[in-house]
C-alpha cells in the first residue's frame, strides 16, 4: 500500500490549479526515491496511475505524464514491470485508441518482466496485446517482425507449439515482413529456429531436420549452437520415417565432416550405411532426445522405437534376399503380446511400408515369407533374376580387380614400369 506522504501528496495534486505541474513534481519524487522493498515501489506507482487516470487532467496532459512513467519502469526490478506494468495494461485497455504509444511501450516492457521471471506464455499474451495493423500509428515492418518472431519464440519456451505457430503465420503471410527476413540475417536465424521448432514438435522430422541443417550453416550463430543444431538436425532425421527421402538426408548429414563432433555420430553411421541397431545403442540415444520425441503414437510405440523398428526392416533387407516373418520379428526384437503374434506384426509392417513405396519386397503369405527386391525392375524370384545376380558379381569383381591394380600401381610404380617393358 502507498506511504500516507504519498497519498497526501497526490490528494493535494488533485485539488491542485496547476494540476499537471503537481503530477510532474510527484512523479519525479517517485522515480528518484529509494524504497524499502520492490512491493513498496509498486504500490506507490500504482498509486500513482490510479490517481492519474482518475484525474480531470485531459489527455494531452496526461500522455507525457504517462510516457515519464513508463520510461522510468524499464530499469525497475521484473516483479514491478509485471505489476505495474499489468495495472497500466489494464488502464488502458479502454482507451487503447488515445495511447497506442504508451500501450505498446508498456506492454514491451510488461514482457519483459515476465520474461525476466519465465513466465513465457504471459509475456507472449503482453506482447500480442500491441496493435501493430493499426491506422493510429505506422508501425515498420522491421518491429512487427522483431514482435512477431518475440512471441513466437516466448510460446516455445513452454512448448506450446499451436499458439507459436500461429504467430509464425503472421510472418508467413505478410510480404513485408518477408522482405525483412531477407535484409536481416539475424531476424531470419530466429524465424528458421523457430520454424524447425514446430516441425519438430509436429513430428515432421523430415522437414525439421532440413530447417536445422539450414540453422547449422548460418556464420550469425557461434560454433558451439551450429553444432548443436546440426545434432538437432541428426536426431530429428533419424527419427524420421525410413525410406528414399530420409536415406537422403542421412547422406548429408553423414558426409558433413562436422557430424564426426556430435554424440549421435555413432548411430547416424550405422543408419546410413544400412546396419541394424543393437537395443544398447537404441537406449543410448533416447537418453538424449526430448519429452515429445519419445511420446507415445496411436499404435502403442514410441515415435523412436517405430523409426528404429523401420530402419532394422530395412538393413535387414540389405542383408537377406527373403526371410520368413518369425525370423524377421526375432531381428525387430518384437515378442508374443495382447497386441499379436511377433511374425504378423513384422508382417504388417513390412505390408505399411512396402504399401507406401518405402520398402521393395513382396510378402508370401502362405509360405510366411517375406521377398526382398535385390536390384529394382527384376522379378523376386526366378532365372532372370539368377542370372542378373551373377552378372552383377562378375561386374562388382572386376571393378575391384581394377581399383586394387590402380592402387598398388600408385604405390609402387617402379612395378607398373616394370610390367610395361617386360609386356
Amino acid at each position: 500500500m502507498a506511504s500516507s506522504k504519498l497519498q497526501s501528496a497526490l490528494q493535494q495534486a488533485a485539488n491542485s490549479n496547476d494540476k499537471s505541474s503537481a503530477y510532474t513534481q510527484i512523479l519525479g519524487d517517485l522515480t528518484q526515491s529509494t524504497f524499502g522493498t520492490s512491493d513498496e515501489q509498486a504500490s506507490s506507482l500504482i498509486a500513482y496511475v490510479d490517481a492519474l487516470s482518475s484525474s480531470s487532467l485531459g489527455i494531452i496532459s496526461t500522455k507525457p505524464l504517462l510516457t515519464s512513467l513508463i520510461q522510468a519502469l524499464a530499469s525497475t526490478p521484473s516483479n514491478v514491470k509485471v505489476k505495474v506494468g499489468a495495472h497500466i495494461a489494464e488502464q488502458l485497455q479502454s482507451q487503447t485508441a488515445s495511447f497506442e504509444e504508451q500501450n505498446a511501450t508498456v506492454r514491451d516492457i510488461l514482457a519483459t518482466g515476465y520474461e525476466e521471471e519465465e513466465d513465457w506464455s504471459k509475456a507472449a499474451q503482453a506482447l500480442q496485446g500491441i496493435h501493430l495493423e493499426s491506422t493510429q500509428r505506422q508501425v515498420p515492418d522491421l518491429v512487427k517482425v522483431q514482435t512477431w518472431v518475440r512471441i513466437v519464440r516466448c510460446y516455445l519456451e513452454d512448448y506450446d507449439t499451436v499458439s507459436a505457430e500461429t504467430a509464425l503465420n503472421r510472418i508467413k503471410n505478410s510480404t513485408g515482413a518477408l522482405q525483412v527476413l531477407e535484409d536481416s540475417p539475424e531476424l531470419q536465424l530466429h524465424y528458421r529456429l523457430s520454424q524447425a521448432r514446430i516441425l519438430d514438435s509436429r513430428r515432421e522430422f523430415l522437414n525439421a531436420a532440413a530447417e536445422y541443417l539450414n540453422v547449422s550453416f548460418s556464420r550469425a550463430v557461434a560454433e558451439d549452437d551450429r553444432l548443436q543444431a546440426l545434432s538437432a538436425a541428426i536426431k530429428t532425421a533419424i527419427l524420421a520415417p525410413a525410406g528414399p527421402p530420409r536415406s537422403r538426408m542421412l547422406g548429408k548429414l553423414y558426409k558433413d565432416e562436422r557430424s564426426t563432433e556430435t554424440q549421435e555420430y555413432g548411430i547416424l553411421e550405422k543408419m546410413f550405411l544400412d546396419r541394424l541397431l543393437s537395443s544398447e545403442e537404441v537406449d543410448a540415444f533416447a537418453g538424449s532426445l526430448a519429452p515429445h520425441q519419445l511420446a507415445v503414437t496411436a499404435d502403442g510405440s514410441t515415435v523412436l522405437s517405430k523409426a528404429v523398428l523401420e530402419h532394422n526392416l530395412l538393413a535387414a533387407s540389405k542383408l537377406y534376399d527373403n526371410i520368413s516373418t518369425a525370423a524377421l520379428a526375432d531381428i525387430l526384437g518384437l515378442k508374443d503380446s495382447k497386441d499379436g503374434i511377433a511374425a504378423e506384426r513384422a508382417e504388417d509392417y513390412a505390408a505399411r511400408m512396402i504399401e507406401q513405396g518405402r520398402l521393395r519386397a513382396k510378402i508370401d503369405q502362405i509360405d510366411l515369407v517375406i521377398r526382398f527386391e535385390a536390384v529394382a525392375g527384376l522379378p523376386f524370384t526366378g532365372e532372370a533374376k539368377d542370372l542378373r545376380l551373377w552378372d552383377l558379381a562378375v561386374q562388382g569383381l572386376v571393378e575391384d580387380v581394377e581399383r586394387y591394380a590402380e592402387g598398388i600401381s600408385g604405390a609402387f610404380p617402379e612395378l607398373s614400369a616394370e610390367g610395361m617393358v617386360n609386356g
